[in-house]
């Protein structure tokens, strides 16, 4: 009996040295604010811009209500025709009527005697398909009169109710100064062409952008020559004026992208999951790195970048004593405190941040030292896929 209650006491003392030993891990997810840096630096005193743009659209709530006016006396003038039209077509749909019956009645006829030369088996089954021939008669002509033309107050949302000076005003550049033109944009949009195709409308509207900067030429290239999908209608079917409106929007949407992306000093929301081991004595200064690391991130402001810098230094103190402890790390031993969950996690830590903080280098440097050591470290599903995704972020970077 004693011998057995030693077991037990020895059991129990094992099972707590072992829970003693692991590490706790546990994840957080830090949303933080950050400028992305430009393509192309200009220098803070010359952080000014001027835009020029040239289109067709030069129209206002009035041209618009003008306009629908005279479409509205127009149709009343017209109506009289409009009726003796469609009572023309009329009489010919009668008149076709007949002769649409009789040669419905005839291809019945063709393929029930067709039908009939088929085994009863194969007619039962072609019946069960639904393939047994049916007589299917047109619809009979009905005489509808058009209703007379009603005006209507146009909605003037589906119209493209701007000018070239409002169009300029909808191109900015983050950071810079609207207004002298140390970075000179010049915008040329045409209309938006329709294009019907298999029953389907397609458009373009080419827009030329041409960038000077200091007055040399860096940029001139033109977009939205191709035509693209818009309608699975034809485009008599469409809204033409909104779809023009919306395409518009499309294209002064895409030219602010494409020129942030070069000069903008963008503000982006990230964020970042944090990893972080809980157990006192051994890890304490490992929860300093992560206290550092969740902190600063949180102090980051787009708009201050003197807080940004001492943000940053103090982050780098975490950092630092993350990729220390990889030095300690004893892959094969897995009862070692700096174990291979030790180091995955702080892998996982460098590889995500350094994504978060658009440092493509930093993240992809980590990411093949991880690689070289996965021998020894064992990855769940779920950290099997978000290693493939952060492989996927670092090579988006990359391009």
């Amino acid at each position: 009996m004693k011998s057995k209650i030693i077991c037990v006491l020895f059991l129990i003392l094992k099972l707590s040295s072992i829970n003693l030993s692991a590490q706790s891990i546990s994840a957080e997810t830090i949303d933080f604010q950050l400028v992305k840096s430009p393509q192309v630096t200009i220098d803070e005193n010359s952080r000014n811009y001027k835009v020029t743009v040239m289109s067709p659209y030069n129209v206002t709530a009035d041209d618009v209500i003008k306009k629908s006016k005279i479409d509205h006396q127009k149709a009343l003038a017209d109506y009289d025709a409009t009726v003796a039209n469609s009572v023309k077509d009329f009489d010919q749909k009668t008149k076709d009527y007949d002769s649409d019956v009789l040669k419905a009645k005839e291809k019945f006829a063709i393929e029930s005697a067709d039908f009939k030369k088929n085994t009863l088996l194969e007619r039962l089954t072609l019946t069960d398909q639904g393939k047994n021939p049916k007589l299917v008669l047109p619809a009979k002509p009905y005489y509808v009169k058009p209703a007379l033309p009603i005006y209507q107050q146009p909605n003037l949302n589906d119209f493209t109710i701007v000018d070239n000076n409002v169009l300029a005003s909808q191109i900015n550049i983050a950071g810079f100064t609207r207004g002298v033109g140390y970075v000179d944009i010049s915008v040329d949009i045409k209309a938006v062409n329709f294009q019907d195709n298999t029953g389907q409308t397609f458009a373009n509207q080419p827009t030329k952008l041409v960038i000077k900067v200091n007055g040399i030429e860096k940029i001139n290239n033109t977009f939205f020559q191709e035509y693209t999908f818009l309608s699975s209608s034809p485009s008599n079917n469409i809204n033409k004026p909104l779809e023009e409106k919306n395409h518009l929007s499309k294209v002064i949407k895409f030219l602010n992208d494409y020129i942030n992306n070069i000069f903008g000093f963008q503000v982006e929301t990230k964020s970042v999951k944090i990893l972080s081991v809980k157990n006192k004595g051994k890890f304490d200064y490992l929860e300093r790195a992560d206290i550092y690391v969740k902190t600063n991130l949180r102090k980051m402001q787009a708009s201050n970048s003197d807080v940004n810098v001492t943000a940053f230094a103090n982050l780098q103190k975490g950092i630092d004593i993350w990729t220390q402890t990889l030095s300690k790390i004893e892959y094969k031993n897995d009862k070692a405190d700096f174990n291979d969950k030790i180091g995955k996690f702080i892998y996982f830590n460098l590889i995500n941040l350094n994504i978060a903080l658009n440092k493509k280098a930093d993240a992809e440097k980590y990411l093949n030292q991880l690689q070289e050591n996965l021998v020894y470290i064992k990855l769940s599903y779920d950290e099997a896929n978000e290693l493939k995704n952060m492989e996927k972020d670092i090579y988006q970077i990359k391009k």
